[in-house]
């Protein structure tokens, strides 16, 4: 199963990394380079503290948190009016992120 990435609104490219600190660098006048040293450890704090507590705010932007997913038992389910055979999964934790209601309120 081939996965497809979502489609920007009306058909706009998204903002690469390059195309973020060339914009940052306009606004705010500091190098290039400082901004994306600046992006790569706000990454990496962010996935460092999402591991810690399970929970980042990018302030007036997203919230990141992590949920766990409980095992699930091998057996037959209902699919779509058909029975399938399901395997056992694992328990498992997923990375969700969600707007907060500033950028919300904007859009």
């Amino acid at each position: 199963a081939k996965k497809v990435a979502m489609k920007a609104l009306n058909g706009q490219k998204t903002m690469t990394k390059g195309g973020l600190t060339g914009s940052l660098a306009d606004a705010t006048e500091i190098k290039k380079a400082d901004i994306a040293k600046v992006l790569n450890s706000l990454a990496e704090i962010g996935a460092e503290e999402v591991k810690k507590s399970g929970k980042f705010i990018l302030p007036g932007l997203c919230m990141i948190k992590t949920r766990q997913k409980p095992a699930t038992k091998a057996g037959k389910r209902l699919m779509f009016g058909k029975e399938v055979m399901v395997k056992a999964q694992p328990a498992k934790t997923v990375v969700r992120a969600s707007p907060v209601s500033a950028l919300k309120s904007q859009i």
